[in-house]
């Protein structure tokens, strides 16, 4: 059955139809970046809103910046920008059509219909799900990057911008001028604070071209702190498969885990859907979540992630099961990242150790290696270095997370222990694969990128763990390593 609106009365029993009348949902949200996270997450909890019978004047308006978001429009458009949801349980496999999102801007040069939309009184919640490595931050200053061709492409061309950021500068002038007033600018990416972050982003830039425009935005507009956690693999031909089984028509399913988490600062200039009324959990202590959240869970997938990727092991569940990856995946977070995170309300970093690893071992998530170790360029710098960094302020130990760094300098030479070759995987592989090959002999120049590592190569403690690591690694293999390493011979 073709999924479209008017084909849900007869889609199958078993699947979870929206229970409210999508003809009279009306905007209130634009989402930049539609990808499989944003619909297995913030999508769906507005939809079990809706479900509720509340909030029918917040539904989603979809939009992307780039060119290869118009074929996802393209697809979401023609089945009524429906999507289902398969849940992989370890126990079983259910799944629900969510109708959350009404319309998806077209795509195109200048983002005119992406600032007309922004423009209108009605959109009161900008939402960006554009990577971590999506908002123009210089990986070692921790700045807004202003010479980036994009950004000052945008400085100078402020009615026709290139970037999500410059298209809601250019939406915010219009509505400062017409009086519809702002709007709140929610960051859903995996980044500590990462509503600091993106308000420094789009204060910045407006900064460039219009200073007191940027003073309003500062001002008048609200860039909560959030934490999100599902874990929600990449689509392919499983998936399709899947949801056809299910006898249902979808060329953009989304599978996820049956977990999920959302940790929202209250902070929202123009209003806010309920969010809490299914789930959410509304906190002045976003910080401490999303500290226990980056550190053990996304930290640990780029911990998993290299090493399996040397090994030709595929997937993040057969990594955690491994038993010398897991194993170190184990004793990195219990022993070294674990004493860097504070407890949150009814959760001790070691009892989410456990639930991460429970949820990394679900063998019915098929979530490659491939896609965790991506933009190691971005995570690492933010998952790992935050906690080498206070690990050497405290004298805490850090052979493990030297051990981590040196895996991925291992990864980006590009080819693993069976010979097989590791495609481009980052924004900047070709620059990492030429550091990684001068590595292997002189592992000192891959510490020595400043743009992620800073002075950590200034760190003698560190820079030896690290060359003994990757010396080893090549001398002897990646198992050998991780075995020395778990078993302290």
């Amino acid at each position: 059955m073709q999924l479209e609106t008017k084909f849900l009365h007869a889609l199958p029993s078993s699947v979870r139809v929206p229970q409210y009348d999508r003809s009279k949902l009306t905007a209130g949200i634009v989402h930049i970046g539609v990808g499989n996270f944003h619909r297995a997450h913030q999508a769906w909890y507005l939809h079990r809103l809706f479900d509720e019978g509340l909030d029918h004047d917040w539904a989603i308006i979809g939009a992307g910046v780039r060119p290869y978001d118009a074929a996802q429009r393209e697809k979401l458009l023609a089945q009524s920008c429906l999507t289902t949801l398969i849940e992989l349980d370890p126990s079983g496999t259910s799944a629900e059509v969510i109708g959350s999102m009404i319309d998806y801007l077209p795509i195109e040069e200048g983002n005119g219909p992406l600032i007309e939309q922004l423009a209108e009184a009605n959109i009161r919640i900008v939402a960006l799900t554009v990577t971590e490595g999506g908002y123009y931050i210089d990986p070692a200053a921790k700045a807004f990057d202003a010479d980036h061709p994009d950004i000052r492409h945008d400085a100078l061309n402020t009615a026709s911008p290139c970037t999500a950021f410059g298209a809601i500068v250019a939406a915010l002038k219009i509505r400062r001028d017409s009086g519809a007033g702002p709007f709140t600018i929610q960051s859903c990416d995996n980044l500590q604070g990462n509503g600091k972050i993106v308000r420094q982003t789009v204060v910045s830039l407006a900064q460039l071209s219009d200073p007191d425009l940027a003073a309003w935005i500062d001002k008048a507009c609200s860039f909560p702190n959030s934490m999100v956690d599902c874990i929600v693999p990449a689509t392919g031909p499983k998936e399709l498969e899947l949801v056809s089984n299910l006898g249902i028509s979808d060329a953009a399913p989304v599978t996820h885990e049956n977990f999920r988490q959302w940790v929202i600062e209250d902070d929202f200039c123009a209003g806010r859907p309920a969010w809490e009324r299914v789930g959410a959990t509304m906190s002045d202590q976003v910080h401490d979540f999303e500290v226990m959240k980056i550190r053990i869970l996304n930290a640990g997938h780029q911990v998993l992630a290299n090493s399996a990727e040397i090994l030709s092991v595929e997937t993040i569940s057969e990594a955690v099961t491994h038993p010398l990856i897991g194993d170190f995946f184990r004793k990195v977070a219990r022993t070294e990242i674990a004493p860097h995170v504070g407890a949150v309300p009814g959760m001790l970093p070691d009892d989410y150790i456990d639930l991460i690893d429970r949820r990394f071992s679900n063998p019915k998530i098929v979530d490659t290696t491939r896609r965790v170790a991506f933009d190691g360029s971005s995570r690492h710098t933010g998952f790992l270095l935050p906690v080498i960094k206070d690990a050497l302020a405290s004298g805490a130990s850090f052979q493990g997370l030297a051990l981590a760094e040196a895996a991925w300098a291992r990864m980006c030479q590009g080819v693993r222990e069976d010979g097989s070759v590791i495609e481009a995987n980052d924004p900047c592989w070709s620059e990492l694969n030429a550091v990684a090959v001068v590595a292997r002999e002189t592992p000192a120049a891959w510490l020595a990128q400043t743009q992620f590592y800073g002075d950590l190569a200034l760190q003698p403690d560190f820079a030896t763990a690290f060359d003994h690591w990757l010396r080893l690694i090549w001398d002897k293999g990646m198992e050998h390593a991780l075995s020395e390493f778990v078993t302290g011979q």
